[in-house]
């Protein structure tokens, strides 16, 4: 029997650079060309290789692929990911960290019910947390506060002016109440423990009866996802990356920046494919 393949992907960091993430440290002669996946108030906010793209394309063709996020669903929506034809989206998406499953661009209202009632019986309020940041995040490095989906709270920070031993303090405190922290570039997630993308994923693996489990990313939200996969791959930055953390069947990557999105899109394609010549 043919092998099926699900590929579920993180997008920011791992699949799609901002300008700030791109790590383009050669000379600009050699600097590869880049698309743009992304507009935000008029102005290109994400990108990948060119070869990223055209790489990306073939592996939709081979497997089924999902997008694995934490943005919200309208921050995901405003992200226009290369396909096999003009306006393709992908049939599965996974938005909120798993908050949201998306079934041709459209919430699941059973499996977000499911999830609610789960942290419901699971974990401190999500009011609780959000009362807490704002009297812990000192307006001085706070850049904002959010709530994203009604699911989990977050902030943008000056990530180098953070307190010391701010982060562990805050880390101790939300895992008492159910929560797990994750700082990547500069926001700080404080995110429900049930609420994961690995749930999420393996409930896309079961409608699809897929043989084989391919994952990526890069931050400690992504480490459950990595883990439930046959294989998983995570760049040479990130949070992962910056902790050493390593597991068996995960493939820790030396690349950063958008070259790693490139080199994790290769190296899934390489198995999913046919074994034939993957430049």
């Amino acid at each position: 029997m043919k092998e099926r393949f699900l590929v579920g992907s993180d997008l920011d960091r791992t699949l799609i650079y901002s300008p700030r993430a791109l790590a383009l440290d050669m000379a600009d002669e050699l600097a590869p060309r880049l698309l743009t996946v992304e507009v935000h108030h008029g102005r290109p906010l994400s990108f990948m290789t060119e070869h990223c793209a055209e790489l990306l394309v073939r592996l939709i063709a081979a497997a089924e692929f999902v997008p694995v996020t934490t943005r919200t669903r309208s921050q995901y929506q405003r992200v226009h990911l290369p396909g096999p034809v003009p306006g393709w989206a992908p049939r599965y998406a996974i938005c909120a960290n798993g908050g949201h499953l998306l079934v041709d661009g459209v919430t699941d209202q059973d499996w977000h019910a499911q999830i609610q009632a789960t942290l419901a019986q699971n974990c401190a309020p999500l009011d609780e947390i959000v009362h807490h940041l704002a009297l812990a995040a000192d307006p001085e490095w706070t850049l904002k506060r959010r709530v994203a989906e009604d699911l989990f709270a977050y902030l943008v920070v000056e990530r180098e002016q953070l307190p010391a031993g701010w982060i562990e303090e805050l880390t101790g405190w939300a895992a008492e109440r159910g929560y797990t922290l994750s700082l990547q570039g500069r926001k700080v997630y404080l995110v429900p423990q049930p609420l994961t993308k690995s749930t999420a994923l393996a409930e896309v693996e079961r409608r699809t009866g897929a043989s084989t489990v391919l994952t990526a990313g890069d931050s400690l939200l992504d480490a459950e996802l990595l883990l439930a996969a046959d294989g998983g791959y995570r760049p040479g930055h990130g949070e992962l990356a910056d902790t050493g953390w390593a597991a068996p069947g995960v493939t820790a990557l030396t690349e950063v920046g958008v070259a790693a999105g490139e080199e994790i899109v290769r190296r899934l394609l390489a198995r999913v494919q046919v074994p034939t010549a993957v430049r």
